[in-house]
């Protein structure tokens, strides 16, 4: 049991973001460890409230309690406010992104067993947002790469990786194009990987990663990214397992934490209870991990386990016909 009650923000969210938050703090609840929850709205949602996607309030209110569990948040496509994930990992210097990836029970897919680890940097590269206009018709967007974020989130893998028992990383990259700034990177990878003797290191181009990991993801187990690489190969990973449906998150700094799925508002469901909330859960499990509440956040994962494997009551994403706030209560009830 809990020591005593963990204030955590919570972040709702735009679209199908309040509804499987709320399945998730329905799960979490059903643990028996006292949250009380700080409620803060970021997003779309916001702009209505406070004129601002991401009102300052947010971010007081994660450095204050240090934890946070957030809902997708709706970013306009070549247009609009900028990303409330990237404003909210760059303000709070949340470095390290982190997305296991892992088969579960009951899910059809074309591979089974898949377990392997996402780690992506979180601050700088192209999502720097650093854009400017040259001459009219020709854009320059910036991608920044330094010594510091680099080694920071090799560090980072490494650690995650003595940790929980792994035996190689991979660092992916495109230094044979962007030899100066993928090169920094793998610099910085190499220098760290001499530290962590017992653990694999490897390189492996971008493109060639992506193609060896449809081929056969059992032969990764952590990998380093850049942020580009890394949003776009998570995604990838997340495909092996059912779907962003399936995939949890949590994004980790020296001060704090904030845990999402990795999957977006989805609005053409919003408020139709038909929502898949398996991976806002299981980054709820990772943010029981983070608090040290580990035989909370596995028996949060042998619920999940339970449930998919029954097949009763399952989203339509699943192949079943429940609701959000059916597989939630079903996922409750096993706790």
């Amino acid at each position: 049991m809990s020591r005593g009650p963990c204030t955590v923000t919570l972040i709702p969210g735009d679209g199908i973001g309040p509804e499987v938050v709320a399945a998730a703090v329905r799960v979490l609840t059903a643990t028996g460890i006292a949250f009380e929850w700080e409620t803060e709205q970021a997003g779309s949602t916001a702009i209505g409230e406070h004129g601002t996607a991401l009102p300052p309030r947010v971010l007081d209110s994660v450095r204050r309690n240090k934890v946070a569990l957030k809902g997708p948040t709706e970013t306009p496509v070549g247009t609009g406010h900028r990303s409330v994930n990237v404003e909210l990992r760059k303000q709070l210097d949340l470095y390290a992104n982190l997305r296991p990836v892992q088969s579960l029970p009951g899910i059809k897919s074309r591979y089974d067993g898949v377990d392997l680890v996402v780690v992506r940097e979180n601050t700088e590269d192209l999502y720097s947002g650093l854009e400017h206009v040259v001459v009219p018709g020709v854009v320059e967007s910036l991608k920044i790469i330094t010594e510091k974020a680099s080694t920071r989130i090799a560090r980072f893998a490494f650690d995650y990786a003595r940790g929980h028992g792994r035996k190689k990383v991979t660092a992916v990259h495109k230094a044979n194009i962007m030899k100066l700034s993928d090169g920094l990177f793998l610099d910085c990878c190499r220098k760290v990987a001499k530290d962590y003797e017992g653990i694999g290191y490897e390189e492996m181009i971008v493109d060639n990663a992506c193609m060896q990991l449809v081929l056969d993801p059992s032969r990764f187990d952590v990998l380093l990214l850049e942020n580009l690489y890394g949003d776009i190969v998570s995604d990838l990973c997340a495909g092996f397992v059912g779907g962003l449906g399936m995939a949890p998150g949590a994004n980790i700094g020296a001060d704090g934490a904030l845990f999402e799925a990795v999957h977006g508002s989805a609005p053409d469901i919003a408020g139709k209870n038909l929502a898949n909330p398996v991976a806002v859960i299981l980054s709820g499990a990772l943010m029981l991990d983070h608090l040290g509440e580990h035989d909370a956040a596995e028996r949060v994962r042998r619920a999940v386990r339970s449930v998919l494997v029954e097949g009763r009551k399952l989203t339509r994403d699943l192949g079943g016909t429940a609701g959000t706030s059916e597989i939630a209560e079903a996922i409750a009830s096993r706790l």
